[in-house]
Protein backbone atom coordinates (compact mmCIF):
# COMPACT_ATOMS: atom_id res chain seq x y z
CA UNK A 1 0.00 0.00 0.00
CA UNK A 2 1.26 4.11 -0.60
CA UNK A 3 0.90 6.11 2.58
CA UNK A 4 1.00 9.63 2.76
CA UNK A 5 2.64 11.41 5.64
CA UNK A 6 2.24 15.03 6.31
CA UNK A 7 4.43 16.51 9.31
CA UNK A 8 8.30 15.66 9.32
CA UNK A 9 9.32 16.65 12.66
CA UNK A 10 11.00 14.52 15.82
CA UNK A 11 7.85 11.80 15.61
CA UNK A 12 6.79 12.17 11.84
CA UNK A 13 9.99 11.27 10.59
CA UNK A 14 10.08 8.30 13.46
CA UNK A 15 6.89 7.17 11.76
CA UNK A 16 8.06 7.58 8.11
CA UNK A 17 11.25 4.96 9.37
CA UNK A 18 8.96 2.63 11.30
CA UNK A 19 6.12 2.53 8.17
CA UNK A 20 9.18 1.81 5.37
CA UNK A 21 10.33 -1.07 7.28
CA UNK A 22 6.37 -2.50 7.58
CA UNK A 23 6.14 -5.11 5.21
CA UNK A 24 2.54 -3.76 3.74
CA UNK A 25 4.06 -0.70 2.82
CA UNK A 26 5.37 -0.46 -0.70
CA UNK A 27 5.77 3.18 -0.93
CA UNK A 28 5.63 6.87 1.18
CA UNK A 29 5.20 10.37 0.01
CA UNK A 30 5.64 12.82 2.27
CA UNK A 31 5.02 16.58 2.78
CA UNK A 32 6.18 18.68 5.58
CA UNK A 33 5.89 23.20 5.57
CA UNK A 34 9.76 22.76 5.59
CA UNK A 35 10.73 21.69 2.03
CA UNK A 36 14.16 20.81 3.77
CA UNK A 37 12.75 18.05 5.88
CA UNK A 38 10.70 16.65 2.94
CA UNK A 39 13.98 16.18 1.03
CA UNK A 40 15.95 14.32 3.77
CA UNK A 41 12.51 11.87 4.29
CA UNK A 42 12.72 11.36 0.81
CA UNK A 43 16.18 10.34 0.21
CA UNK A 44 16.19 8.39 3.52
CA UNK A 45 13.18 6.46 2.33
CA UNK A 46 12.90 6.30 -1.11
CA UNK A 47 9.93 8.17 -0.79
CA UNK A 48 8.05 10.59 -2.96
CA UNK A 49 7.40 14.44 -2.10
CA UNK A 50 4.37 16.29 -2.61
CA UNK A 51 4.21 20.40 -2.28
CA UNK A 52 1.21 20.28 -0.06
CA UNK A 53 -1.33 18.38 1.65
CA UNK A 54 -3.66 18.66 -1.41
CA UNK A 55 -1.22 17.40 -3.85
CA UNK A 56 -0.31 14.24 -1.06
CA UNK A 57 -3.94 12.90 -0.88
CA UNK A 58 -4.11 13.86 -5.08
CA UNK A 59 -1.43 11.32 -4.93
CA UNK A 60 -3.19 8.50 -4.60
CA UNK A 61 -1.93 7.45 -1.20
CA UNK A 62 -4.43 4.56 0.50
CA UNK A 63 -3.73 5.59 3.89
CA UNK A 64 -2.55 9.14 5.60
CA UNK A 65 -0.38 9.55 8.44
CA UNK A 66 -0.73 13.12 10.40
CA UNK A 67 2.24 14.27 12.47
CA UNK A 68 2.01 18.25 11.60
CA UNK A 69 1.62 20.79 14.47
CA UNK A 70 -1.50 20.03 16.86
CA UNK A 71 -3.49 23.44 15.10
CA UNK A 72 -3.06 21.82 11.64
CA UNK A 73 -4.56 18.65 12.96
CA UNK A 74 -8.61 19.38 12.37
CA UNK A 75 -7.82 20.88 8.90
CA UNK A 76 -5.74 17.55 8.26
CA UNK A 77 -8.13 15.27 9.52
CA UNK A 78 -10.93 16.55 7.53
CA UNK A 79 -9.41 16.79 4.43
CA UNK A 80 -8.48 13.17 4.83
CA UNK A 81 -11.51 12.11 5.37
CA UNK A 82 -13.20 14.36 2.51
CA UNK A 83 -10.53 12.47 0.10
CA UNK A 84 -11.94 9.34 1.55
CA UNK A 85 -8.29 8.00 2.85
CA UNK A 86 -8.28 6.43 6.05
CA UNK A 87 -6.29 8.41 8.94
CA UNK A 88 -3.77 7.81 11.27
CA UNK A 89 -3.60 11.21 13.83
CA UNK A 90 -1.08 11.91 16.46
CA UNK A 91 -2.71 12.72 19.29
CA UNK A 92 -4.72 15.14 20.12
CA UNK A 93 -7.37 15.89 17.89
CA UNK A 94 -7.05 19.13 18.21
CA UNK A 95 -5.99 21.64 20.70
CA UNK A 96 -9.41 22.63 22.22
CA UNK A 97 -12.02 20.86 23.23
CA UNK A 98 -14.60 22.35 21.47
CA UNK A 99 -12.33 22.10 18.59
CA UNK A 100 -11.70 18.32 19.00
CA UNK A 101 -15.59 17.89 19.05
CA UNK A 102 -16.70 20.03 16.20
CA UNK A 103 -14.24 17.43 14.66
CA UNK A 104 -16.04 14.47 15.42
CA UNK A 105 -19.18 16.09 14.46
CA UNK A 106 -17.75 16.44 11.19
CA UNK A 107 -16.50 12.72 10.43
CA UNK A 108 -18.51 10.79 12.58
CA UNK A 109 -20.86 9.40 9.84
CA UNK A 110 -18.23 9.67 7.30
CA UNK A 111 -17.59 5.83 7.25
CA UNK A 112 -14.13 6.61 7.01
CA UNK A 113 -11.99 5.24 9.82
CA UNK A 114 -9.81 7.24 11.59
CA UNK A 115 -6.90 5.93 14.31
CA UNK A 116 -5.86 8.51 17.02
CA UNK A 117 -2.50 7.63 18.03
CA UNK A 118 -1.92 6.69 21.71
CA UNK A 119 0.60 3.96 21.22
CA UNK A 120 0.39 2.77 24.72
CA UNK A 121 -2.18 0.53 24.00
CA UNK A 122 0.12 -1.09 21.83
CA UNK A 123 2.50 -1.98 24.46
CA UNK A 124 3.29 -5.38 25.67
CA UNK A 125 2.97 -4.51 29.37
CA UNK A 126 0.25 -2.23 28.86
CA UNK A 127 -2.20 -5.51 26.75
CA UNK A 128 -1.27 -8.02 29.62
CA UNK A 129 -2.12 -5.57 32.18
CA UNK A 130 -5.70 -5.28 30.37
CA UNK A 131 -6.03 -8.98 29.92
CA UNK A 132 -4.91 -9.41 33.70
CA UNK A 133 -8.25 -6.69 34.79
CA UNK A 134 -10.26 -8.39 32.38
CA UNK A 135 -9.86 -11.99 33.30
CA UNK A 136 -10.83 -10.94 36.70
CA UNK A 137 -7.77 -12.49 37.96
CA UNK A 138 -6.87 -9.33 40.24
CA UNK A 139 -9.82 -9.64 41.68
CA UNK A 140 -11.56 -6.47 42.00
CA UNK A 141 -9.95 -3.21 41.54
CA UNK A 142 -9.35 -0.65 44.71
CA UNK A 143 -6.16 1.39 43.55
CA UNK A 144 -4.11 2.14 40.48
CA UNK A 145 -0.87 4.31 40.15
CA UNK A 146 0.14 5.96 36.89
CA UNK A 147 3.22 7.46 36.08
CA UNK A 148 4.94 9.44 33.06
CA UNK A 149 8.45 11.31 34.29
CA UNK A 150 10.07 13.19 31.64
CA UNK A 151 13.76 13.10 31.15
CA UNK A 152 14.21 16.97 30.34
CA UNK A 153 11.15 19.66 29.61
CA UNK A 154 10.34 20.34 26.27
CA UNK A 155 11.81 23.51 24.28
CA UNK A 156 10.16 26.52 25.82
CA UNK A 157 8.29 27.39 22.29
CA UNK A 158 6.59 23.43 22.79
CA UNK A 159 4.99 24.50 26.33
CA UNK A 160 3.52 27.57 25.03
CA UNK A 161 1.76 26.09 23.17
CA UNK A 162 0.93 22.80 23.98
CA UNK A 163 -2.42 23.35 26.14
CA UNK A 164 -0.26 22.58 29.70
CA UNK A 165 1.40 19.37 31.44
CA UNK A 166 -2.17 17.33 32.07
CA UNK A 167 -2.96 17.71 27.68
CA UNK A 168 0.09 16.83 26.46
CA UNK A 169 1.84 14.15 28.68
CA UNK A 170 -0.75 13.18 31.47
CA UNK A 171 -3.62 12.39 28.65
CA UNK A 172 -1.35 9.37 27.61
CA UNK A 173 -1.69 8.09 31.49
CA UNK A 174 -5.69 9.36 31.37
CA UNK A 175 -6.12 7.21 27.55
CA UNK A 176 -4.11 4.23 28.99
CA UNK A 177 -6.37 4.08 32.35
CA UNK A 178 -9.71 3.58 30.63
CA UNK A 179 -8.23 1.26 28.12
CA UNK A 180 -6.29 -0.90 30.51
CA UNK A 181 -9.26 -0.73 33.30
CA UNK A 182 -12.75 -0.47 31.09
CA UNK A 183 -13.97 2.06 33.37
CA UNK A 184 -14.70 6.05 32.97
CA UNK A 185 -13.54 8.78 35.61
CA UNK A 186 -16.16 10.85 37.20
CA UNK A 187 -13.79 13.14 39.34
CA UNK A 188 -10.68 14.62 39.26
CA UNK A 189 -8.85 16.71 42.26
CA UNK A 190 -5.60 17.76 40.66
CA UNK A 191 -2.47 19.75 42.20
CA UNK A 192 0.77 20.77 40.51
CA UNK A 193 3.90 22.59 41.48
CA UNK A 194 7.25 24.63 39.58
CA UNK A 195 10.76 23.85 40.89
CA UNK A 196 12.31 23.49 37.54
CA UNK A 197 12.23 25.59 34.12
CA UNK A 198 11.25 29.03 34.55
CA UNK A 199 9.82 29.34 31.18
CA UNK A 200 7.49 26.63 32.04
CA UNK A 201 6.18 28.98 34.94
CA UNK A 202 6.15 31.80 32.69
CA UNK A 203 3.76 29.93 30.44
CA UNK A 204 1.42 29.63 33.12
CA UNK A 205 1.91 25.55 33.41
CA UNK A 206 3.46 23.55 36.07
CA UNK A 207 6.32 21.05 36.09
CA UNK A 208 5.32 18.35 38.25
CA UNK A 209 1.74 17.14 38.68
CA UNK A 210 -0.50 14.97 40.76
CA UNK A 211 -4.27 14.23 40.35
CA UNK A 212 -6.46 11.90 42.14
CA UNK A 213 -9.03 10.24 39.91
CA UNK A 214 -12.09 8.50 40.99
CA UNK A 215 -13.23 6.30 38.52
CA UNK A 216 -16.97 5.41 38.36
CA UNK A 217 -16.95 1.90 40.11
CA UNK A 218 -15.27 3.95 43.38
CA UNK A 219 -11.63 2.48 42.53
CA UNK A 220 -9.22 5.30 43.15
CA UNK A 221 -6.04 6.08 40.58
CA UNK A 222 -3.34 8.53 41.07
CA UNK A 223 -1.62 9.87 38.10
CA UNK A 224 2.32 11.30 38.77
CA UNK A 225 3.58 13.15 36.12
CA UNK A 226 6.73 15.43 35.91
CA UNK A 227 9.11 17.55 33.46
CA UNK A 228 12.34 16.47 34.95
CA UNK A 229 13.60 13.33 35.95
CA UNK A 230 17.04 12.92 35.42
CA UNK A 231 17.67 8.95 35.74
CA UNK A 232 15.48 8.78 32.71
CA UNK A 233 12.20 8.58 31.09
CA UNK A 234 9.84 6.46 33.40
CA UNK A 235 6.42 5.09 32.55
CA UNK A 236 4.57 2.69 35.13
CA UNK A 237 1.10 1.58 36.08
CA UNK A 238 0.41 -0.34 38.96
CA UNK A 239 -2.92 -2.36 39.60
CA UNK A 240 -4.30 -3.46 43.16
CA UNK A 241 -7.23 -5.31 43.01
CA UNK A 242 -8.44 -7.68 46.35
CA UNK A 243 -6.91 -10.65 44.53
CA UNK A 244 -2.90 -9.57 43.28
CA UNK A 245 -1.42 -7.02 42.30
CA UNK A 246 0.66 -6.32 39.21
CA UNK A 247 3.17 -3.18 37.20
CA UNK A 248 3.85 -2.19 34.43
CA UNK A 249 7.10 -0.60 33.89
CA UNK A 250 9.27 -2.76 36.20
CA UNK A 251 12.04 -4.27 33.86
CA UNK A 252 15.98 -3.79 34.06
CA UNK A 253 15.76 -0.59 32.54
CA UNK A 254 13.45 1.08 34.75
CA UNK A 255 15.12 4.70 35.64
CA UNK A 256 15.10 4.22 39.28
CA UNK A 257 17.96 3.32 41.83
CA UNK A 258 17.47 1.35 44.47
CA UNK A 259 19.18 1.89 47.91
CA UNK A 260 18.05 -1.42 49.06
CA UNK A 261 21.18 -3.26 50.64
CA UNK A 262 21.97 -6.14 48.17
CA UNK A 263 19.33 -5.34 45.47
CA UNK A 264 20.85 -5.13 41.72
CA UNK A 265 17.44 -4.21 40.19
CA UNK A 266 17.08 -2.52 37.99
CA UNK A 267 20.20 -3.57 36.26
CA UNK A 268 20.08 -2.25 32.68
CA UNK A 269 20.72 1.09 31.12
CA UNK A 270 17.80 3.42 31.96
CA UNK A 271 15.09 3.98 28.90
CA UNK A 272 16.32 7.44 27.55
CA UNK A 273 13.10 8.87 25.78
CA UNK A 274 9.41 7.51 24.41
CA UNK A 275 11.37 6.19 21.17
CA UNK A 276 13.08 4.07 22.94
CA UNK A 277 10.46 3.01 26.06
CA UNK A 278 8.19 2.22 23.09
CA UNK A 279 9.34 1.24 19.61
CA UNK A 280 7.96 -1.88 19.01
CA UNK A 281 4.75 -0.14 20.66
CA UNK A 282 4.94 2.30 17.76
CA UNK A 283 5.50 -0.27 15.09
CA UNK A 284 2.49 -2.37 16.26
CA UNK A 285 0.28 0.65 16.34
CA UNK A 286 1.63 1.41 12.80
CA UNK A 287 1.03 -2.34 11.59
CA UNK A 288 -2.38 -2.16 13.37
CA UNK A 289 -3.01 1.33 10.89
CA UNK A 290 -2.40 -0.86 7.61
CA UNK A 291 -4.60 -3.41 8.92
CA UNK A 292 -7.25 -0.27 9.04
CA UNK A 293 -6.22 1.06 5.67
CA UNK A 294 -7.12 -2.20 3.97
CA UNK A 295 -10.48 -2.77 6.21
CA UNK A 296 -9.31 -5.82 8.41
CA UNK A 297 -9.45 -3.99 11.51
CA UNK A 298 -11.65 -1.69 12.85
CA UNK A 299 -9.63 1.22 14.50
CA UNK A 300 -8.18 0.59 17.57
CA UNK A 301 -8.80 4.35 18.83
CA UNK A 302 -11.41 6.52 17.67
CA UNK A 303 -11.44 10.14 17.83
CA UNK A 304 -14.28 9.16 20.50
CA UNK A 305 -11.83 7.57 22.49
CA UNK A 306 -9.33 10.25 22.36
CA UNK A 307 -11.93 12.91 23.21
CA UNK A 308 -12.75 10.95 26.58
CA UNK A 309 -8.92 11.39 27.34
CA UNK A 310 -8.95 14.67 26.50
CA UNK A 311 -12.14 15.54 29.25
CA UNK A 312 -10.09 14.05 31.97
CA UNK A 313 -7.15 16.72 31.06
CA UNK A 314 -9.44 19.58 30.49
CA UNK A 315 -11.20 18.93 34.48
CA UNK A 316 -7.39 18.20 35.54
CA UNK A 317 -6.67 21.73 34.36
CA UNK A 318 -9.54 23.52 35.57
CA UNK A 319 -8.99 21.53 39.32
CA UNK A 320 -5.24 22.66 39.08
CA UNK A 321 -5.87 26.53 38.06
CA UNK A 322 -9.21 26.51 41.01
CA UNK A 323 -7.82 24.35 44.05
CA UNK A 324 -10.93 22.48 43.89
CA UNK A 325 -12.31 18.70 42.77
CA UNK A 326 -14.19 19.05 39.30
CA UNK A 327 -16.68 16.60 37.81
CA UNK A 328 -16.68 15.40 34.48
CA UNK A 329 -19.88 16.33 33.82
CA UNK A 330 -18.93 19.71 34.53
CA UNK A 331 -16.21 19.85 31.87
CA UNK A 332 -18.51 18.48 29.32
CA UNK A 333 -21.51 20.95 30.61
CA UNK A 334 -19.29 23.94 29.19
Amino acid sequence: MRIGILGLGRIGAFHAETLAGLDAVESLVVCDPFAQAAKVAAERFGAEVADSPEALLAAGVDGLVVAAATDAHPALIRAGVAAGVPVFCEKPVARTMAEGVAVLAAVRDSGVPIQIGYQRRFDAGFAAARAAVRSGELGALHTVRCTTLDPAPPPAAYVAASGGIFRDCSVHDFDILRWVTGREVTEVYAVGGNRGAAYIRAAGDADTTGALLTLDDGTLATVSNSRHNARGYDVRMELHGFTDSIAVGLDDQLPLRSVEPGTTFPAGIPHAFFMDRFTAAYRAELTAFTEVVTGTRPSPCTVEDALEAGWIAEACTLSLREHRPVTLAEVRAG
